[in-house]
């Protein structure tokens, strides 16, 4: 378990130039916290990790304020018409129901998941964010991202971040037909072997890090998408990273970061 009690935050320098997507202030006798959650690739393929994600739905998020999930909740999303499986109905439905218990659900796109639309956020009950944006918890100010845009090493996958992003781009492969982009899916967003051993060019850039910070006027970052969750601290401020989840195959992981208005913590899942 890792925490923190980082004070308010300073004075910024200049004022962020990102959306801010949600602030949430000392209630009396509301100290349900707000968590993050990201890179859970979910799956039928995965039915252990598909298990604990239900289970964290059904118990954990019950308690909190708002649950924000921060890219890949899903291993691949070809467009809303995904909804008319039974499978991805259920989860949303799930998610849905999180509203009834009056937690307040975020949902950011990720690598794998860029194409959720209005349609998956209505059928989920959730908020689609923009990435990178800006939400304050009291007196803490946080800027997330999924992400990916911060690892410029790997120019490749930037390209193709930036070529795929394109509305009209995405106009395009929606209009194809579902099983056309079910099948390029499946081959585009295969995993990589367990045994494949780590690139750098996978993981963030202080710069790109350190510009974020500036971005958002503030000094706590939160993001997924490396797989290598840990607390950093950075030259702008703290950097905390998510962890992935994986539940079916080799090591066991998965997690969540709880932030109320006086700590941050990282706590496993299961637990």
């Amino acid at each position: 378990m890792r925490a923190s009690n980082t004070p308010a935050e300073a004075t910024a320098a200049s004022p962020s130039t990102l959306p801010l997507a949600r602030t949430f202030t000392a209630e009396p006798g509301d100290d349900r916290p707000v968590l993050f959650i990201s890179d859970l690739h979910l799956s039928p393929a995965i039915p252990r990790t598909v298990a604990a994600f239900e289970q964290f739905i059904r118990t954990v998020a019950r308690e909190a304020r708002a649950l924000f999930i921060l890219g890949d909740l899903f291993e691949y999303w070809i467009g809303d018409d995904e909804l008319a499986s039974p499978w991805t109905a259920a989860q949303c439905a799930l998610m849905r129901s999180l509203a009834a218990d009056g937690v307040e659900l975020y949902v950011m796109h990720g690598n794998r998941d860029f194409l959720l639309g209005p349609r998956f956020a209505a059928a989920a009950g959730a908020t689609l964010l923009h990435d990178p944006c800006v939400i304050e918890i009291g007196a803490r100010r946080l800027v997330l991202t999924h992400g990916d845009a911060l690892c410029t090493l790997d120019e490749g996958y930037q390209r193709f971040r930036r070529w795929t992003r394109r509305p009209w781009i995405q106009r395009g492969f929606l209009a194809w037909p579902l099983a056309w982009r079910l099948a390029l899916a499946r081959k585009l967003r295969q995993r990589p072997p367990p045994t494949q051993s780590y690139n750098p060019a996978w993981d963030v850039t202080t710069e790109a890090v350190n510009a974020l910070f500036r971005a958002g006027a503030c000094s706590i970052q939160v993001h997924g998408h490396t797989h290598r969750p840990a607390r950093h601290r950075e030259a702008g401020g703290e950097r905390w990273v998510l962890p992935d989840w994986e539940m079916d195959h080799g090591r066991l992981r998965g997690g969540y970061l709880r932030v109320d208005m006086h700590t941050i913590t990282c706590l496993p899942w299961p637990d």
